[in-house]
């Protein structure tokens, strides 16, 4: 007997008729009532038939009979309409978890929700407590800013109070790059008001790391008025002041000057850059995001504590007085520079201290500007016949000599195979020591030095200052150079007491004039008299002590052989009419000896009771080299407007 066949639900297919009966009644759906009440059975699945591909011709559908095989595809008759029954339509019941699944889930959500709690918490004892300073800070950065306020530099006066370098209130231009939004456009619309490089105004408004940057330091208000009109956020403005000298290059050279940030970069200005720079300030502000300040926002000012001025022994009038003549003996002279110095000797105060360069192609002769050296305490040169004043005081002071003692003074002489001779007119062949100096003779003075012998010069040339700094202790300044003691020699020994073998500066060399003028002791020079602190206090520096180096009767003795060279000598174009005046030529050959000069005159006025000592000192000077010629008029130009300036009565008569 056959098997009837199954069919995919795995059950015998119904008979025909039964089928047939089935497809016309209609589905309904069972309740839920009625779900519970069905007979246990298995579920009725639907078949699934695969999908068909869209161009494929659908085939009819075969149903399976037991016994036989499927039935062949039915023509397509029309069938006569069957009567629909309603179809039944099974409906899951709804999912119910078991308690113990429910429990579980409660379980992790309450576990899931706890360390999320947890987590919460810990973030906010982090952000509150732990580091509460840290956060607190990174808020304030994005909105406070913090602007440097520079403190004003102290000025500096003249002895009379005149301004000589003053500092005056600008406007510098600021932004803020992390509020800016075009950087370009910005730069664009600045640079043409402020004078900047565009590009590179550009580039520091790109950097977003930074909270401030500079646009333009120190403008007019002419300047801020234009920026203010383009009404830009995140550009502001602070407080600046800029250096400036009223009197242009007056003392340029001494006084020095400042960088962009108020900082001394040459002469006094660096010297005593501790007094004049005060202490800085700060503004704190508080900001929008546009860089704009908040109404009710933090605001701190610590106000900026101005630097101390400085009162200096430098008279102004004199001081332009002794430029123009200076320039007028450089011009004359066609020489390559000078420098003139004019002290006081009973204080040590500086009245005067000038440079001026030589002329040039594209200039004429003119006051050093303040980015030059200061020749007088900077520049070296042999000092010639005016050093032989070491060598006969020194001399007198030993008692290896008087001025009356007799000297061989032969019109040239030769030691270690070089020759020394005198200059000028022929003389006799001996000659006192005061003669030996009104005639500045080269091998008289050289006879003096080897009589003092070597180790006792070498001592005056240090005692009178030679080789080391004076008490200015201006910045720059040179020792000057002699040879130590152990390099002498025969012609070091005839070189040096002529002036020749050794360097020194303008301001030593006067040094030695002030202590004779001084009576021996000597007088160091200063160039600040007082300073005012920021609470207008003066406060007045002291003279600096003095040493002895020679007596008061070798002093004298000095002094009046020096009024003999004014008188009858070698500096009679030093004369000052009413006034008694001493000094002493100097006239040497520049290293390496191929032919340029360098002539000065130093000395002092009245020679009775000394009350001004100067110096004058012409580098390289082409229309006459000789120093009674070239640097002694001139020294008396500038003699003669100090003592008038200082008011000093002319001396009360001749000669003793």
């Amino acid at each position: 007997m056959t098997r009837p066949r199954e069919g995919r639900t795995g059950r015998p297919p119904r008979p025909a008729g039964q089928q047939a009966a089935t497809a016309t009644r209609p589905r309904r759906s069972l309740s839920y009532a009625e779900y519970l009440r069905r007979p246990v059975g298995r579920v009725p699945q639907p078949v699934r038939q695969p999908p068909r591909h869209p161009r494929e011709t659908p085939q009819p559908r075969r149903t399976l009979t037991p016994n036989r095989k499927a039935a062949p595809a039915r023509s397509a008759k029309p069938k006569p309409e069957a009567k629909s029954t309603p179809k039944l339509r099974v409906v899951a019941p709804p999912w119910t978890p078991s308690p113990a699944v429910t429990r579980r889930r409660l379980l992790a959500l309450l576990v899931v929700l706890l360390l999320l709690f947890v987590g919460v918490g810990v973030r906010l004892v982090d952000l509150q407590a732990v580091g509460r300073e840290r956060y607190s800070a990174l808020g304030a950065n994005q909105r406070v800013r913090t602007i440097p306020l520079p403190a004003e530099r102290g000025s500096i006066f003249d002895r009379s109070g005149q301004d000589l370098a003053v500092s005056v209130p600008h406007q510098t231009v600021w932004a803020d790059p992390r509020v800016i939004p075009d950087p370009a456009g910005y730069a664009a619309q600045l640079t043409p008001i402020v004078g900047a490089d565009e590009a590179k105004l550009r580039d520091a408004l790109s950097q977003r790391d930074k909270a401030f940057v500079y646009v333009a330091r120190k403008v007019d208000d002419a300047t801020v008025a234009e920026v203010k009109r383009l009404k830009l956020p995140g550009v502001d403005f602070v407080p600046e002041s800029k250096r400036e000298y009223p009197n242009g290059t007056l003392a340029g050279p001494l006084l020095g000057f400042v960088g962009t940030d108020n900082t001394g970069l040459g002469g006094l200005e660096t010297q005593f850059e501790g007094q004049l720079t005060g202490h800085p300030g700060e503004l704190v502000v508080e900001l929008d995001p546009q860089g704009r300040e908040l109404p009710d926002g933090e605001q701190q000012v610590e106000p900026a504590r101005r630097g101390s001025d400085l009162v200096l022994t430098i008279d102004d009038s004199l001081q332009y007085s002794v430029e123009q003549a200076l320039v007028e003996g450089v011009t004359e002279a066609k020489a390559s520079g000078g420098t003139s110095i004019v002290m006081d000797v009973q204080t040590g105060d500086i009245l005067a201290m000038a440079s001026v360069d030589g002329a040039t192609r594209d200039r004429k002769a003119q006051p050093a500007g303040p980015d030059a050296l200061n020749r007088a305490v900077t520049h070296v040169y042999p000092p010639g016949s005016t050093n032989k004043v070491i060598t006969v005081a020194g001399a007198l002071e030993d008692g290896a000599a008087t001025p009356d003692s007799w000297f061989d003074t032969p019109q040239s002489m030769s030691i270690g195979g070089t020759e020394y001779r005198d200059e000028g007119e022929s003389h006799p062949a001996a000659m006192t020591v005061a003669d030996i100096v009104r005639n500045s003779s080269n091998t008289g003075t050289i006879q003096i030095a080897r009589r003092l012998g070597e180790e006792r010069f070498d001592a005056y040339l240090r005692a009178f200052g030679f080789g080391a700094r004076t008490s200015l202790q201006f910045p720059g300044e040179s020792n000057g150079t002699i040879l130590p003691l152990a390099e002498y020699s025969d012609t070091s020994m005839a070189s040096m007491p002529t002036g020749n073998g050794i360097a020194v500066t303008a301001m030593q060399m006067l040094d030695v004039f002030t202590t004779i003028a001084n009576g021996g002791s000597t007088r160091p020079p200063r160039l600040v008299a007082a300073t005012i602190d920021p609470d207008g206090v003066r406060h007045d520096q002291p003279p600096l002590a003095s040493e002895r180096v020679v007596s008061p009767e070798t002093a004298a003795a000095v002094r009046a052989m020096l009024e003999t060279v004014v008188q009858s000598g070698t500096g009679k174009k030093a004369a000052i009419e009413g006034f008694r005046v001493a000094g002493k030529t100097g006239t040497a050959r520049k290293p390496p000896y191929t032919g340029e000069y360098v002539a000065s005159f130093a000395g002092f006025a009245p020679a009775d009771a000394p009350r001004l000592a100067a110096i004058v000192v012409i580098d390289e000077p082409q229309t006459e080299y000789y120093a009674g010629q070239v640097a002694a008029p001139l020294f008396a130009r500038i003699m003669e407007l100090a003592l008038h300036l200082e008011q000093v009565p002319p001396s009360g008569g001749p000669v003793p």
